[in-house]
């Protein structure tokens, strides 16, 4: 086989991940997906899924994790073995853009009203330990003009490397029967020294004020009495 170069191999990664998310995204939407993460080894291909609820990813006895296999080794052309998924849970699932941008979804599908969907959306993140969120929703909300609402709360950074670090963004399309409604959740995460909750870089404008050491006061150093030695005349004077 050929040598692919670097520039196809990086195109050949996003577009594989792009369509492995879409696919897991259409097929766990109601089990809390959150995102997926593909780990590259020597000997095989690890995909790892984060939701909300595992053990619905997983199935009876495994079953529906097998099938997800199953489905991505057959499109992509794996090996027999050389693709393993595994499920993993989200630690906090309101510090999770994706899982709430889902939560918004089901809920604006089961007929509740915008206003009390978002608001309940932006209080759970909130209570999530969450530095900031921002939730807007654009369509045809109530009647046949089409507007956008924001809802926000407590702090948000956009720009800067602050904010491709700190914030947690998702969009989803809400099919209702008036028109497609568009919904976009944004977290600012808090900071956290693990890595768990958040990330483990400070915010660059977070200023530290150490307490200041003792001062240690040097000891007055008492000089030596010089001894002077007796002048003691030579033989022959």
């Amino acid at each position: 086989m050929s040598k692919i170069s670097t520039k196809r191999k990086f195109v050949a990664d996003g577009v594989f991940y792009a369509e492995l998310n879409e696919l897991l995204t259409s097929e766990l939407a109601e089990d809390g997906y959150a995102g997926v993460e593909v780990r590259t080894t020597p000997h095989r291909t690890e995909v790892i899924i984060r939701a909300t609820r595992t053990q619905n990813v997983l199935g009876e006895k495994g079953q529906r994790i097998r099938e997800l296999t199953s489905v991505v080794q057959k499109r992509f052309d794996f090996a027999d073995g050389a693709v393993e998924l595994y499920a993993e849970r989200v630690a906090n699932r309101g510090l999770c853009a994706q899982a709430q941008a889902e939560s918004l979804k089901f809920k604006l599908l089961g007929g509740l009203a915008v206003r009390r969907a978002c608001y309940g959306v932006v209080r759970f993140v909130m209570e999530a330990n969450a530095k900031g969120v921002e939730v807007i929703v654009s369509g045809k909300l109530r009647g046949q003009r089409a507007k956008a609402m924001k809802f926000s709360d407590g702090y948000m950074i956009k720009t800067g490397h602050a904010g491709q670090v700190y914030t947690d963004t998702a969009v989803r399309h809400v099919m209702l029967r008036q028109g497609i409604i568009g919904v976009k959740v944004s977290i600012m995460l808090p900071h956290d020294p693990s890595g768990k909750e958040g990330p483990k870089i400070p915010l660059d404008d977070a200023v530290t004020i150490l307490e200041p050491k003792e001062e240690v006061r040097p000891q007055p150093v008492v000089a030596a009495p010089i001894v002077v030695p007796e002048m003691v005349p030579a033989a022959g004077f």
